[in-house]
């Protein structure tokens, strides 16, 4: 599932990326969930909690429908 999750996010990096953002892949837990890390100006935007739900995670479940969700990593 990691690679359906990689393939995903690259249909959503070029918009992070046009603001000097990123996102890093940092793993998919066993119950189908895709923990995410913020690079760049999205790590401490205070916006990047919506560009992870409105961006980010209905881009993963749209494409990944066995994806249950998606997580800020720590």
């Amino acid at each position: 599932m990691r690679d359906k999750v990689e393939a995903a996010l690259d249909k959503v990096r070029p918009l992070l990326q046009a603001d000097g953002g990123n996102v890093e892949l940092v793993e998919v837990t066993d119950k189908g969930i895709a923990k995410v890390r913020m690079q760049g100006a999205c790590k401490g935007c205070p916006m990047s909690q919506i560009t992870l739900r409105n961006a980010i995670e209905r881009t993963l479940l749209k494409e990944i429908p066995e994806l249950k969700g998606v997580e800020p990593a720590d």
